[in-house]
C-alpha cells in the first residue's frame, strides 16, 4: 500500500491510443478535458504522468463478481466439479462465516482487482437464508461485510451490489439487505422449482423498491428457459434503471429458431447481458466428456441483434472457480479464444460495454469521458490482450489509484556473450 495514493494527475504525457497516436491527454477533475499530439499540452510537473509511449485504454469494468466468495477456495477445499457440486461446498461454508471474514477477503479482492485495472465492480452478495430457516441477522452478514468494503473503497472504486436472493431466501431476507444499501435486486431463479415464479417474485420486490436488476439466467447447458419472461416483464419499465442479465448458458444450445425468439425479446427490452467465461468453462460440461460444450451463452447472435453483451471473471478462488487473476484481461482472452471475438471486441466488452451494463458513465482518453484509465507497456490492444503486460498505470477519475512496474532480467543469446559482459538487462517501460 501508498499512503502517497490516490493522487490527483492533470496531464498524462506521451500515451499510446488504440489507433496508434501518441499523444498528450489533459484531465480536470474526474473528465478527460482535452487530447493533443505528445509535446504539445503543459501542466505542474507534480501532477503530471509520464507514460513514455505506454498503451492507453478505457479503464475495465468488472459487471460481475462476487466478492463475497472470492478467495474463499483455500479454506473450502472444496471438490472440483460442476455447478451443484460447488453450491453444495459453498452453503457449507457460509454457515461459519464472520462479518469481518467475508469483509477481509472481499477487501483484498477488490484491491487485486483496482491493481490490475479495473475501477469498477458489480458483485452479487448472497443473502445467507440456509435455506430459509435462518434468521434475518443470518441473512445478511454478507451484504453488512460488502456495504462497509464499499463505503471503505469508494474514494479508489466505484462498487455495485446485488442482493443473490436464492430460491428459499424469504422476501423479508432479501428486502432487510437492500435496506442497507444494496444497490440492485438479483438471484437466481432457474435454479427454482417454478423457475417463472422466481423471476417474478423477485422482479416484484425489484417494482416495490424502485431499483435496478441482475439475475443469474439460465446457467445450465439444457433445462427451462428464463431469459425471455424475464426480459418481457421489464421490457415497459423505467429506463434510468439497469437490467441485465448474466450467464445465460442456455441460450448457446438453444436451436435457430428458439434462440431467434429470446434474443428479440431481450434486445426489445435492452437487458445487458453479461457472458462469464472463466467460471462457465470451468462450470459447465463435466456431463459431456466427448465433445464437451464450450458453456458459454450466444455472443454472436446477442451482437448481431444489438444486444449489449459485457463480459466479467465472475468468482475467483473458490467452489466456483479455483483459478482466476482477478484481471480483465484474463478475461478478455478468453473471449477470443473461447468465444471467436476479436481482442478489440473482447476488451470493450470488459471496459465500455461493461460500464454501459452497470449504469456508470463513459470512461477512456476522449474529451468529455470520465477519467477512469489504463496504461500498459503494450504496443496495441492485441498486444495487451495477448501479453496482459503486469506493468500498469491505474488512474480513477483522474487519479492515481495504482501502479505496477517490472523490471526483467534475461541472460544474454550465446552468441552476443563473447562481446557482452555479464547477464544483459531488457527494460520494461
Amino acid at each position: 500500500m501508498d499512503s502517497s495514493l490516490p493522487r490527483p494527475i492533470t496531464l498524462l504525457r506521451s500515451a499510446l491510443l488504440a489507433d496508434g497516436r501518441l499523444v498528450d491527454v489533459a484531465v480536470t477533475g474526474d473528465t478527460v478535458t482535452d487530447v493533443a499530439p505528445a509535446g504539445t499540452l503543459r501542466a505542474p510537473s507534480a501532477t503530471t504522468l509520464e507514460l513514455d509511449g505506454r498503451l492507453l485504454l478505457t479503464a475495465p469494468a468488472e459487471p460481475h463478481a462476487h466478492l463475497d466468495k472470492a478467495l474463499s477456495a483455500d479454506r473450502i477445499d472444496p471438490p472440483l466439479g460442476d455447478l451443484g457440486s460447488a453450491i453444495t461446498a459453498w452453503a457449507a461454508y457460509a454457515t461459519t462465516m464472520s462479518v469481518d471474514e467475508i469483509a477481509d477477503r472481499a477487501r483484498k479482492a477488490a484491491l487485486t482487482l483496482l491493481a490490475a485495472g479495473t475501477t469498477a465492480v458489480r458483485t452479487h452478495v448472497d443473502v445467507l437464508s440456509h435455506g430459509g430457516t435462518g434468521t434475518v441477522a443470518e441473512a445478511v452478514r454478507g451484504a453488512l461485510a460488502l456495504v462497509q468494503v464499499r463505503d471503505e473503497l469508494a474514494h479508489l472504486m466505484d462498487i455495485e451490489l446485488v442482493a443473490l436472493a436464492g430460491p428459499l431466501a424469504p422476501d423479508a431476507h432479501v428486502e432487510a439487505a437492500l435496506d442497507l444499501g444494496v444497490d440492485l435486486v438479483g438471484g437466481a431463479p432457474h435454479l427454482a422449482e417454478d423457475p417463472l415464479a422466481d423471476v417474478d417474485r423477485l422482479l416484484a420486490i425489484a417494482h416495490r423498491r424502485g431499483l435496478g436488476v441482475d439475475l443469474h439466467a439460465d446457467e445450465s447447458l439444457d433445462g427451462p428457459v428464463t431469459l425471455d419472461h424475464y426480459a418481457r416483464a421489464v421490457r415497459d419499465w423505467p429506463r434510468d434503471r439497469q437490467y441485465s442479465a448474466g450467464h445465460c448458458v442456455r441460450l448457446g444450445t438453444l436451436g435457430p429458431d428458439r434462440l431467434a425468439e429470446v434474443v428479440a425479446d431481450v434486445a426489445a427490452a435492452d437487458i445487458g447481458v453479461i457472458t462469464l467465461p472463466i467460471t462457465n468453462l470451468y462450470l459447465q460440461g463435466w456431463q459431456h466428456p466427448v465433445s464437451t460444450p464450450r458453456g458459454l451463452t450466444a455472443i454472436q447472435a446477442l451482437l448481431d441483434a444489438g444486444v449489449r453483451v459485457a463480459a466479467g471473471a465472475d468468482n475467483v478462488r473458490d467452489p466456483f472457480n479455483p483459478v482466476g487473476r482477478s484481471d480483465a484481461l484474463e478475461t478478455a482472452s478468453l473471449l477470443v479464444t473461447a468465444g471467436h471475438l476479436t481482442p478489440d471486441q473482447a476488451y470493450a466488452m470488459v471496459s465500455d460495454t461493461a460500464r454501459s451494463v452497470m449504469g456508470l458513465p463513459a470512461a477512456g482518453p476522449v474529451v468529455g469521458a470520465r477519467a477512469d484509465l489504463l496504461a500498459v507497456a503494450a504496443t496495441s490492444v492485441t498486444d495487451a490482450v495477448a501479453n496482459a503486460p503486469a506493468d500498469r498505470i491505474v488512474l480513477s477519475r483522474g487519479r492515481l489509484v495504482a501502479r505496477t512496474e517490472v523490471h526483467r532480467t534475461v541472460a544474454a543469446p550465446a552468441r552476443a556473450r563473447a562481446s557482452v559482459p555479464g547477464p544483459a538487462t531488457v527494460p520494461v517501460p
